[in-house]
C-alpha cells in the first residue's frame, strides 16, 4: 500500500494563526522517516492547494467567516482525495484548522459512494465542531465542518463538492469531548452521533470505553475515517495547538486510542489538524503527531 500525505496549510477556519505551519512542523518531526520505517512501498508528500494569506482574502459574512477561500480549498483536497482512494492509497491530511474535515470528507464519500461501503468517521476532538450559523457564537468554519458534512447548515457547506450530506450521522462516534456548545449539543443529538465524553472516559476507564468504539465500527462502517485534532489531548501533553484546554486525553490513551484503531483493520484514511507551532514547546505537539500517525498505521512497542 502506498501512504499519500497531503498538507493542506488552511487556517481560516479559525481565530488564531498559525496551525498553517502545523504541516510543516510535523513533517520536519521526521513523519518520512517514521513511515518509511514501517515499511510502506511508497511514501509521497504534496499539497493540493496554494493558499494566500488570510490579510489577502475578505472575512466575508460574519457568521461563516473566510466561506469563499475555505470552500475552494476543500474542493481541490476532495478531488484530491477521492483520487488518491480510487487508486488505493491510503490519504494522510495535514492541517491547517478542522476546517479541512469538509474536503477529506467530501472526498472520501465520492470515492466510496459507488461501493455501498459505510463510511465511519472516528472524531478525536475536545470540541463537537457540530454548530450551524445559527448556534455557532464565533462564526468560525472550524466549528461547523462535522455538522456540514452530516448534512447540517448553509448549502455551500452541505453541498461542498456534491450535492447532499457526505457521511450518515449515526456512523459518526467521537471520543475526548470536553466543549460543547448548548447549540452544538442539540444537533449532535438530534442528528445521533455516539460520543464519549472526557467524563464518560472517567466514569467507566479509558479500555472500556476504548471496546465500546472498536465494537462500533465494526457493526457500523465498513471502511474508517479518523480525524484527529491534537487539542483532544491534554495541553501538559500537547500545548501547541489553537484552542488549549485542561482536562484531556493523556499521552499513553491517545497512543492506545490508535493502536486499537490499527487492530481493526478498517481504518483507510486519517488527518490530524490544529498543530500550531507558534505556541508548541520544542515541538512537541508535531512529534507526538508523528508517534499518533505511526501506531495507527501498525507500529508496535514489541
Amino acid at each position: 500500500m502506498n501512504i499519500h500525505v497531503l498538507e493542506m496549510p488552511l487556517d481560516f477556519g479559525g481565530n488564531r494563526h498559525g496551525s498553517d505551519m502545523g504541516p510543516s512542523a510535523i513533517r520536519l518531526a521526521g513523519l518520512k522517516e517514521t513511515l518509511q520505517d514501517l515499511n510502506y512501498e511508497k511514501v509521497e508528500f504534496s499539497s493540493p492547494i496554494e493558499i494566500s494569506r488570510q490579510e489577502q482574502e475578505e472575512i466575508g459574512d460574519s457568521k461563516a467567516r473566510y466561506l469563499k477561500p475555505i470552500v475552494k480549498a476543500c474542493n481541490l483536497l476532495a478531488e484530491k482525495v477521492e483520487s488518491l482512494v480510487k487508486n488505493g492509497d491510503f490519504p494522510i491530511v495535514l492541517g491547517g484548522d478542522h476546517s479541512i474535515a469538509l474536503g477529506t470528507l467530501a472526498g472520501l464519500s465520492s470515492a466510496y459512494k459507488d461501493t455501498n461501503k459505510r463510511i465511519g468517521v472516528l472524531y478525536v476532538d475536545a470540541h463537537g465542531d457540530f454548530n450551524d450559523c445559527t448556534t455557532s457564537p464565533s462564526g468560525n468554519i472550524h466549528g461547523m465542518c462535522m455538522s456540514a458534512s452530516c448534512g447540517y447548515g448553509i448549502p455551500d457547506l452541505t453541498n461542498l463538492y456534491f450535492e447532499g450530506r457526505k457521511i450518515d450521522p449515526h456512523n459518526v462516534c467521537y471520543v475526548g469531548l470536553r466543549d460543547i456548545d448548548v447549540g452544538e449539543k442539540r444537533l449532535m443529538k438530534e442528528a445521533g452521533v455516539t460520543a464519549f465524553t472526557m467524563s464518560d472516559i472517567d466514569r467507566k476507564g479509558f479500555a472500556k470505553i476504548l471496546n465500546q468504539i472498536v465494537l462500533f465500527f465494526k457493526t457500523h462502517a465498513d471502511v474508517v475515517h479518523v480525524s484527529f485534532d491534537m487539542d483532544v489531548i491534554d495541553p501538559m501533553f500537547a500545548p501547541g495547538v489553537g484552542i488549549p484546554l485542561p482536562g484531556g486525553l493523556n499521552y499513553r490513551e491517545a497512543l492506545l486510542l490508535m493502536e486499537e484503531m490499527a487492530s481493526t483493520k478498517l481504518v483507510k484514511s486519517v488527518e490530524i489538524v490544529e498543530v500550531n507551532p507558534v505556541l508548541d514547546v520544542r515541538n512537541q505537539t508535531a512529534l507526538m503527531a508523528v508517534e499518533l500517525l505511526a501506531r495507527l498505521l501498525g507500529k508496535t512497542i514489541y
